[in-house]
Order: C-alpha cells, then sequence, then structure tokens
C-alpha cells in the first residue's frame, strides 16, 4: 500500500494508544482507563497474553505460555487493579525445587523454600540455608520498598525526590550495619563467587544460581550476576493460580470493564510525530489513530528503530538504543507426554518443577558455547508439569512439560533451519534421557521455539525474553539514561514493557509504574 493511500484512512482520536497486549501493556491501559482516559490497546497478534499467553501447541495438549515463571509477579500489581475481583487467585504455597542425578550418583536434591521442610537433604549446608533464607526476608521489605517505584530523576532532583530518596537512605541503614555492608559488598560479585561462600554442596549452588543467568549472556562466574540473584529471591512469591493464562483473562476483564477498547490482530506500523510531539499512530492496513499519547509494551529496539521515523531521534538515543544489548539465549520445548517420566535417582517422585544443572562449573560450561554462536550438549534445563495442577492441560492421565532451554543462541552459526531445530531437540531429548531414560517413548508431540522463532512469533528483538538483558548496566537504567523514568525524550510518547525499569519477566511493574508516571506528568 502506497504512503499516499495510507494518508487517506483516518480513523477515530484517542486519549491515549497502548501499543502491545502482553501483561504489561494490559496493565498500563487499564490504569489510563481507570483515570478517565479514552484508552485504546493493540496486540498484534491474535490473542492477547504475549509469553504469558496459553496455547495448544499438540492436538489435545495445552501450554500455559512461553513465560511460565509467575514467582515475580507482584502482588501490589494485583491489589492495585483489583484483580481478585476479576477471579484472579495467587498461590501461597511454594513448590518444591528437584534437581536429579544420573544413575548411581545419588538421589538428587528436592530443595523447598522453607528450610524446615528441606527434611535431611542439605545435610552439612542446613544451618547455612536457614540463614540464606532469613537474609532474603531480612532484605526483601527494603528492596521492595526502594526498588519498586518510579526511578528518581537523578539529574534534576526535586524536594520530593530528595525526600524519596532519604526514605531509601534511612530503609537501608535500617537494616543494620551488617546487612547493610554486606548487600554492598555482594551486588557486584558473580553468583558463584557468593554462594560458594555459603554452601559445599554444588547441586545446591546451582539450583539457587541458575535465575540470576537464565536469560542473559552470562554464565554464574560472569561478574554482577549477583545482581540478579538478590533482586530474584527479594520478589520472589509463590506465583498465580493458573499461570500465565489465568492472569491474562483476570487483566483483559480488568481492562474491558475500564473502558479499554481492544483491538488483536492489529499491528502498529508507524508514529507520527511533529512539532508537539506524538501526533497519530498509523496502523499496518492505512488507518491514522490520532492520539497525543502512546505508550509501549514492545521491546524498545522495535519501538525506537521501527516505529519512530529514525531521522527523529537523537545521535546519542540512537546509538544507546541500538547498543541496548537484547542477544536471546532461550528456547522453549514444550513436550505432550503419554505419562510423568519417572527420575532413575526417586522414580516414585513427581516434582512440578526440574531443575537440571548439577553444579556451578558444568552451568558455566552450558554457557561457553553461546558465546560462539553454537550450543552444547549439557544445555541447562528448567522443566515444568503445569499439568499436575492443572490436569485439564493435557487427555486424563497425560502431562504437559515446559522445558527453558537456556544457553541457545539467536544467531545459530549456520542459522536455524528444520534440521537445527530438530538438533535441538534431539539434544534435550538426550539430555532428559540421563535422568529420565523412558522420557523419550513418553513423547506424543513436540513445540520447539528457537531464540529466533521467539522473535518472529512474538516480537522479541533478538529473541530476547526480557526484551533486554539484565546487566548491571541495564537494570537501573532501562532502556537508557532518556527513558530510564518511562517518558521519552518524544513528548507524549512512553515506554511500559519489560524493556523498561525494572526490567523482563511477568512482573507487571514496568506497567504498573510506567502509568504512575504517564498519570503524573498528565
Amino acid at each position: 500500500m502506497s504512503d499516499e493511500h495510507r494518508r487517506t484512512l483516518v480513523g477515530e482520536r484517542w486519549d491515549a494508544v497502548v501499543i502491545g497486549g502482553g501483561h504489561n501493556g494490559l496493565v498500563t491501559a487499564t490504569l489510563l482507563a481507570r483515570s478517565g482516559a479514552r484508552t485504546l490497546l493493540l496486540e498484534a497478534r491474535d490473542q492477547l497474553g504475549g509469553l504469558a499467553a496459553g496455547e495448544e501447541f499438540h492436538p489435545g495438549y495445552r501450554r500455559l505460555g512461553v513465560a511460565d515463571d509467575l514467582s515475580q509477579f507482584r502482588p501490589w500489581v494485583a491489589e492495585r487493579l483489583k484483580l481478585g475481583s476479576f477471579g484472579l487467585e495467587l498461590e501461597t504455597e511454594w513448590a518444591p525445587i528437584f534437581s536429579p542425578a544420573a544413575a548411581g550418583d545419588g538421589d538428587g536434591l528436592l530443595l523447598a523454600r522453607d528450610p524446615r521442610d528441606t527434611d535431611g537433604e542439605l545435610g552439612n549446608d542446613a544451618e547455612g540455608y536457614a540463614d540464606y533464607r532469613d537474609f532474603f526476608a531480612r532484605l526483601a521489605p527494603f528492596a521492595r520498598k526502594a526498588l519498586d517505584r518510579v526511578p528518581v530523576d537523578v539529574s534534576g532532583l526535586k524536594l520530593a525526590d530528595l525526600w524519596t530518596l532519604g526514605g531509601t537512605a534511612l530503609a537501608l541503614r535500617m537494616l543494620g550495619r551488617r546487612d547493610m555492608m554486606e548487600l554492598f559488598r555482594i551486588g557486584p560479585m558473580c553468583v558463584a563467587d557468593w554462594l560458594r561462600e555459603r554452601f559445599g554442596n554444588d547441586r545446591l549452588n546451582a539450583l539457587l544460581a541458575a535465575p540470576a543467568v537464565y536469560g542473559g549472556f552470562t554464565g554464574p562466574w560472569s561478574p554482577g550476576t549477583n545482581a540478579n540473584l538478590l533482586l530474584h529471591e527479594c520478589f520472589a512469591t509463590p506465583g498465580v493460580k493458573g499461570g500465565g493464562p489465568a492472569l491474562i483473562t483476570a487483566l483483559d476483564a480488568a481492562a474491558r470493564a475500564a473502558g479499554v477498547e481492544i483491538r488483536t490482530g492489529t499491528r502498529a506500523h508507524r508514529l507520527a510525530i511533529d512539532g508537539e510531539g506524538v501526533k497519530s499512530v498509523e496502523l499496518a492496513d492505512g488507518e491514522v489513530l490520532e492520539t497525543r499519547l502512546v505508550a509501549a509494551a514492545c521491546s524498545p529496539k522495535r519501538l525506537f528503530l521501527d516505529l519512530v521515523p529514525r531521522e527523529l531521534l537523537s545521535l546519542r538515543l540512537e546509538h544507546g538504543i541500538t547498543h541496548f544489548r537484547a542477544r536471546g539465549t532461550t528456547a522453549k520445548i514444550h513436550l505432550a507426554l503419554t505419562d510423568y517420566p519417572a527420575f532413575t535417582c526417586r522414580p516414585k517422585l513427581r516434582p512440578e518443577h526440574v531443575r537440571i544443572a548439577e553444579g556451578i562449573d558444568p552451568l558455566e560450561r552450558a554457557f561457553d558455547p553461546v558465546k560462539y554462536r553454537r550450543f552444547g550438549s549439557d544445555l541447562a534445563l528448567d522443566l515444568r508439569v503445569p499439568s499436575l495442577r492443572q490436569p485439564e492441560l493435557a487427555p486424563d492421565g497425560h502431562h504437559v512439560a515446559s522445558i527453558g532451554v537456556h544457553f541457545v543462541p539467536y544467531d545459530l552459526d549456520g542459522g536455524w533451519s528444520d534440521e537445527s531445530r530438530s538438533a535441538l531437540l534431539e539434544t534435550v531429548l538426550q539430555r532428559l534421557e540421563v535422568y529420565a531414560p523412558e522420557v523419550r517413548a513418553l513423547v506424543a508431540g513436540t513445540e520447539v521455539l528457537t531464540p529466533l522463532d521467539l522473535e518472529t512469533r512474538y516480537g522479541l528483538s533478538g529473541g530476547q525474553i526480557h526484551h533486554g538483558e539484565h546487566g548491571l548496566d541495564q537494570i537501573f537504567v532501562r532502556p537508557t539514561p532518556e527513558c530510564a523514568r518511562y517518558a521519552t525524550p518524544i513528548d507524549g510518547l512512553y515506554v511500559c514493557g519489560g524493556g523498561s525499569y525494572p526490567g523482563g519477566g511477568i512482573t507487571g511493574a514496568p506497567g504498573a509504574l510506567a502509568a504512575e508516571r504517564i498519570l503524573s506528568d498528565r
């Protein structure tokens, strides 16, 4: 369609347009609509939810979503949106995590969240694990108070900002000298060093370290990875009942009740910007939506390098966005299983959450090949079997396994093809067979999503599941200094997705905090 034809399709005028119908976009749109703004939400796919959307991947088998870890979803977001009145329920019990051992190599490790429930699993590390949990119990209230808020504008401090900073400093001091100094010491460390200081059981170290490196271009020996562990532990909750689909159902209902108009299968093509800022959103079909306010939950690279006319970006902003690191290293494989595969080390155990990484060094070796655009034979696997709690996801007696396959390159040497996808699936099955030899015979169907597939299907630049890597320099100033507080240098344009503070994952925090900033500006 020509530009001349596009300009003739003038649509409605909106107070606000939100681009992206994932959970953050839904949160932002709902809060804006509740403030009285006439709000439109655009989603390019035919269904809402993004990475949290449930889909059938094999006849009769459904997965909960590509992002099936909801342990970071913020309860205060659910409360602010009153999601309980739309059917959302939060989990109250933690699922233990199982690290299986190969035949003849012991019983593996079943790790409960509560040290009192470890039942002799940890041996000499039991006391240290209790201390570890106590440390985070003391640290979490400070982290939640200090970090779950719109970042302070340190370049132009106002009285309110000084008051906020003072309150944060006081809360930090109230941790006590010992915990405060420990926090300063360990934040920049690599996660391997800190955990090995505390525990002798390397299987325990790997279980705890894995979330600090999942989704990133780092291994456990990379500096700064301990900050990711601190954030993960401080904000962890038992999750959401029903997983991502239940969350999206509640958010959808809340948005519509607030008056949000939702259009799925509708792709934004370009933003029109004049001397006063955002002027309109042009859709892929040529329709033009007039608005002076756009909140983008899509990835920052998609927003600034595709939707915003490149000539309107300052050289500094263009450089910052271009070099915002978004290298995808996570693939997802879903298995339709005719039964639960028995683990050799504990054949009667049926864990919901399985983490396969035998130690810190094996986790590092799993990371090494991705630096050279390859994946190794000993991949780090994070496996969940949601059909144990939700049997309706599969036929009677059958199961669904959702596997996060970590340290798989987006830009695979030689490229992704049917052959390389099959090779990845074969590698994962061989890895599982080390611990559960019967797994291959139970597979009735599969789905393989490489980082490239995640980019193509879900709009993740670089296949990066967090919309941008969680490096120390990209967590607190995200995606660039100019956009670190959700507003961008273009008047009326805001970021509100996982590529903004406080980062990716299913949290709801970027969407809620961006709406707070927008409403304070307006």
